[in-house]
């Protein structure tokens, strides 16, 4: 059987749908995955076909309105939707020619659950089965509010899930005009923001998380199955340089800090903080600098600048992990059994980090634009040296450990569309 998996957004948003293509493949199945061009060594490295969308959402982030999306937090649902479209603009429609081209020869097409109208409108040009994916939840429910929702507190049933439905719109708004003219060419109805839940309740929708982390609310529909984390467990094969190997050896476990691509248009200014907060908590740190530009100068001997290393691998050679939120750093923090510090930039990163302190595995998340030497220090303090949250952080790490995501969706994949 021939599938498709269209992905595009950050890498956190493209190795979920990697390692369940992989699983895929594995299960004799033949996978096409479309992402955008500047994935192609990520995907081709793990031996999938790819497929090269055009549009390069790193830069698109990394340039003045991607960055001052970032800064401001992402908090106003209307600016983002202003922010969004003009990033979106120049490339959207060549994406979804691109996503549509993939398509063309496949038997069923898997996408991002908050690509769902797209998705639905190549599904319905090509005539084949819908199946969405999500590393974060996007479906409205009574039991918290929903992720990116400026207000991140349980205030209840109605709050929680008018939320959701308040998210669907502005998500469904960032590129609804897009979205309606590429339909418009195959002379096929505009979609309302109605049709975007109703795609996302009509079609099977694999959640990539825990159960553990996330419970499956009793609102959610039966289409809904909460897989468990999808990891790649080859990353636990990897092999370090000598220099982080001989760092990890001559000293007690550091604390990981590393922000992803969210550092914004001035990395040195939390690189500076990052270094004062290590200074003033006494403590070892692995300081990664990821494709958001995070460097410093005059690195003390307790720190050691990385540029990259799988987290399935580092982090659990860590004391504790300092991270922006996302949603696969979050996993994988979880996963080793660290206590986690999240300093949440946009988007979902408040979500997990309410989420994490939630379970009592971390500390109330910081916002970045609040973050100083003095409130990380006394975070990485807390996470360091709370014997409850060590262990209640280990018991999660053991019950997450016993999962196996991406089997588990393989299973349910196949078991639907006949395989």
């Amino acid at each position: 059987m021939r599938i498709t998996i269209f992905a595009a957004g950050s890498q956190g948003d493209i190795q979920p749908c990697i390692r369940l293509g992989k699983g895929l493949q594995q299960a004799g199945l033949n996978v096409l995955l479309a992402a955008p061009q500047n994935f192609a060594g990520l995907v081709q490295g793990v031996g999938l076909p790819f497929h090269s969308l055009r549009g390069d959402v790193q830069q698109i982030m990394a340039g003045e309105t991607g960055q001052k999306y970032m800064e401001s937090g992402g908090t106003n649902p209307i600016q983002s939707i202003l922010a969004m479209r003009k990033m979106l603009g120049p490339i959207a429609l060549q994406m979804a020619e691109d996503a549509l081209e993939a398509s063309r020869h496949a038997e069923a097409l898997i996408t991002l659950a908050v690509f769902a109208p797209l998705g639905a409108t190549i599904a319905e040009i090509c005539e084949i089965p819908l199946v969405l994916v999500e590393p974060t939840p996007v479906l409205p429910t009574r039991d918290f509010p929903a992720p990116g929702w400026p207000i991140q507190k349980n205030l209840g049933g109605w709050h929680n899930r008018l939320s959701g439905f308040a998210m669907l719109e502005v998500i469904w708004q960032w590129y609804r005009p897009f979205v309606n003219e590429f339909r418009q060419r195959f002379g096929l109805r505009p979609l309302r923001g109605a049709d975007f839940y109703h795609t996302l309740t009509s079609v099977p929708l694999l959640g990539a998380y825990s159960p553990a982390v996330i419970r499956s609310p009793q609102d959610w529909p039966g289409s809904i199955h909460l897989t468990g984390y999808w990891f790649d467990d080859a990353q636990t094969d990897w092999r370090p340089s000598s220099d982080l190997q001989a760092f990890l050896d001559e000293g007690k476990p550091p604390v990981y800090i590393g922000f992803g691509s969210m550092a914004g248009r001035d990395p040195q200014r939390f690189a500076g903080i990052v270094l004062d907060a290590l200074s003033r908590s006494g403590r070892r740190g692995i300081l990664a600098t990821g494709w958001g530009g995070l460097n410093a100068l005059d690195v003390p001997e307790n720190v050691f600048i990385l540029k990259e290393a799988p987290h399935g691998w580092l982090f659990p050679r860590m004391s504790a992990v300092v991270h922006h939120g996302g949603a696969g750093t979050t996993a994988e923090g979880l996963r080793a059994g660290k206590p986690s510090a999240i300093v949440p930039f946009i988007v979902d990163q408040l979500f997990w980090g309410k989420r994490v302190h939630g379970l009592g595995v971390g500390p109330e998340p910081i916002a970045a634009k609040k973050l100083t030497a003095v409130n990380l220090a006394v975070a990485i303090d807390r996470v360091v040296s709370d014997p409850i949250m060590r262990e209640r952080v280990e018991m999660l790490g053991h019950s997450i450990r016993a999962e196996n995501g991406v089997q588990n969706a393989v299973t349910i994949l196949c078991q639907h569309l006949g395989v």
